[in-house]
């Protein structure tokens, strides 16, 4: 079995501290034998939630964009890591613009009940997510973490694990972190050897 890792940096700065540890990451998913997609919300042109709940009567987002290929990615992918460094002791505009358009996908769930994820679903889709801080406060993640956990649910990830490393103004950037690109490679091998194991193989079965 293939384990799909769709990894989505949510940076508005190219090859910065959260996105290198998105990569090592991927990468050791990649060596684990993954099948790796990395998505640079950056790059694509789209549009935040509109509020007009037109998802709630449809279960079908309004708005056709380059977010629109994005969701397909996402209900594809067997493992979800979603990456965005600290702004203002939250989540990116880049990365809440992408969690609010999961909006038709809870109106499927909570609303029009036409959506559905299993334990066994869960139990083979696993969701990181990755940021990073320059704050050295034990706290700094703390209003990020309902947001992705939220986006995780909807999306039918199991909220598995955080690659996180804060203190980085002391550090000098995730370069100079003593552990956290290699705890990042190993966690990418570790989600991948996790979902490729004979216990998840077995739940896929029909």
């Amino acid at each position: 079995m293939t384990v799909k890792v769709l990894g989505i940096s949510g940076s508005p700065r190219r090859h910065g501290n959260t996105e290198t540890l998105l990569d090592a990451v991927l990468e050791g998913a990649r060596e684990a034998g993954g099948e790796v997609e990395k998505v640079v919300l950056r790059s694509l042109d789209y549009t935040s939630c509109r509020g007009c709940n037109a998802c709630h009567k449809t279960g079908v987002c309004i708005i056709k964009d380059d977010l629109t290929v994005v969701f397909e990615k996402i209900g594809d992918a067997d493992a979800l890591v979603l990456a965005s460094p600290i702004y203002s002791m939250g989540i990116t505009a880049e990365t809440k613009g992408l969690i609010d358009r999961a909006q038709y996908l809870w109106a499927r769930k909570f609303i029009l009940k036409n959506l559905y994820y299993a334990p066994d679903h869960a139990r083979r889709h696993k969701g990181i997510f990755v940021s990073t801080a320059g704050l050295g406060w034990e706290n700094v993640f703390d209003a990020a973490f309902p947001a992705v956990t939220a986006f995780f649910n909807t999306t039918g990830f199991e909220y598995w694990d955080n690659v996180i490393a804060n203190d980085l103004d002391r550090y000098g950037g995730i370069a100079g972190h003593p552990t956290a690109l290699a705890e990042a490679r190993k966690k990418g091998g570790d989600v991948v050897d996790l979902l490729g194991g004979r216990e998840c193989a077995e739940d896929a079965r029909p």
